[in-house]
C-alpha cells in the first residue's frame, strides 16, 4: 500500500526552474517554467496549448550546479488555460534521453 497522501506511484515535488520543450521531428525549441515533476511525470506552464497524447521532447534545467539537467521524451495528458492566458501542461514521461 502507498504511505503518501497523493496515492501515486510517485511522490510529486513542487519544482520552480527553466524548462524548454519541442514538439517531436522539430527543432524549434520554446522555453517555460517547470511546476511540479515525478518519477512518472512533468507539469510545465507554455505560452500555448497542446494537444492530448502530442508527444514532445523536455530539457529541465535546475537553479542550481547540484543537480544536472534532465531530458526527457513525454506526451501529453491534460492542457489547461490560466488566468494569466498561459497554459499548464501536464504529461507523463515516456523515457529519459541518455547523455
Amino acid at each position: 500500500m502507498l504511505s503518501h497522501d497523493e496515492k501515486r506511484d510517485y511522490i510529486r515535488m513542487d519544482v520552480d526552474c527553466d524548462i524548454t520543450y519541442k514538439l517531436a521531428g522539430s527543432s524549434a525549441v520554446n522555453t517555460g517554467k517547470c511546476t511540479t515533476l515525478s518519477g512518472a511525470g512533468v507539469s510545465f506552464i507554455a505560452t500555448q496549448a497542446f494537444d492530448v497524447g502530442l508527444a514532445m521532447e523536455v530539457s529541465i534545467l535546475p537553479k542550481n550546479q547540484i543537480t544536472p539537467p534532465m531530458t526527457a521524451f513525454i506526451e501529453v495528458v491534460r492542457s489547461v488555460k490560466q488566468g494569466d492566458g498561459s497554459y499548464e501542461i501536464a504529461a507523463s514521461i515516456k523515457s529519459i534521453k541518455g547523455n
